[in-house]
């Protein structure tokens, strides 16, 4: 193995193989597509601008700060554990309640159903930092205003301009499957208890209507405004800046500072490696989705966890299924 490091960005890198697959141009999102995409994000957003403004130097209550972080945990490990290494990478498999209960925490999270997030995955992985992968930064051309377009698309920008995957081809495992079938069309009932917990027990444990409010706009709003950009910042980040122990054919990165937050997605370039692992982190990195992956284990919650202390210098890009 002849591990390469690198702190800098890889816009100079040759073209990754995986450019020369082609042959799926994406469709334009409709206008209502837009219009959802826009409210998903910018509501959000405008929540943060807001509390910026008008509660900067103000303290936050121990009860929103709670609520926050366990709801944060909680819908995030259902995005790392259940959307991304259960359903897209079949890492391990769960037994139905947990199945169930993943797959429904990772739809709380604001990022689309079960199905679309998975196909959508599963492309990045075939044609990572190719020309068919959906959120790439490489490519937007050199120097500094390269790097901002770039990761401007691969954060945030591919959702206005990116018109779907074709789940039939990318994932036809979950099309087929009934239970997701039913659990991705209630994902408007998911994103609707996203919302609902966090008020209801504001209201239940503050007392008033003014603390469900506020569990609202700091465990609701604000908890999926963070998760999102973290979940984003692997897509834009992760493949621009960090080290890189394994020689991928893409550029995936490993940015150890996110690893906390990202719950363990943030060893990218161990995971672009070999993605059909359930550890993404090797040895002592901090892998939290890792942690409880290997608990659901000892429980008898999962079978057929695939677990490696070491990884290969290049992974299979196809094999991601």
């Amino acid at each position: 193995m002849a591990p390469e490091q690198s702190s800098t960005s890889t816009l100079e890198r040759p073209r990754p193989v995986a450019a020369e697959l082609t042959g799926e141009p994406p469709p334009h999102p409709g206008r209502l597509s837009l219009f959802i995409t826009l409210l998903i994000v910018g509501i959000p957003f405008l929540a943060v601008a807001g509390v910026a403004v008008r509660w900067w130097g103000t303290s936050v209550s121990s009860l929103d700060i709670v609520l926050a972080a366990a709801l944060y945990l909680l819908t995030g490990h259902g995005l790392t554990i259940g959307f991304h290494r259960l359903l897209t990478h079949k890492a391990f498999h769960a037994r139905r309640p947990l199945r169930l209960l993943l797959v429904a925490l990772g739809s709380m999270a604001y990022e689309g159903g079960p199905i679309s997030w998975v196909a959508t995955h599963r492309r990045h992985h075939i044609f990572a930092d190719g020309v068919d992968d959906p959120h790439s930064p490489q490519g937007a051309g050199a120097g500094l205003a390269g790097q901002v377009r770039g990761l401007w698309h691969a954060h945030v920008g591919w959702l206005f301009g990116y018109g779907g995957t074709d789940t039939r081809r990318h994932a036809a495992d979950l099309v087929a499957d009934p239970d997701i079938v039913v659990m991705n069309a209630l994902f408007p009932a998911w994103c609707v208890a996203s919302l609902a917990i966090p008020f209801g027990l504001g209201w239940l444990i503050g007392g008033t209507l003014s603390a469900a409010l506020s569990a609202l706009l700091w465990a609701g709003v604000i908890r999926i405004f963070l998760l999102h950009h973290v979940t984003w910042g692997v897509n834009s980040l992760c493949h621009m800046f960090g080290t890189r122990p394994f020689d991928t054919k893409d550029a995936s990165h490993n940015i150890a500072v996110l690893s906390l937050v990202g719950l363990g997605d943030s060893w990218h370039n161990n995971h672009h490696a070999q993605p059909r692992l359930a550890n993404h982190g090797i040895g002592r990195q901090l892998d939290s989705s890792a942690l409880l992956i290997r608990t659901f284990e000892r429980w008898g919650w999962a079978h057929d966890v695939r677990w490696s202390a070491t990884l290969p210098v290049r992974g299979d890009a196809a094999d991601v299924r």
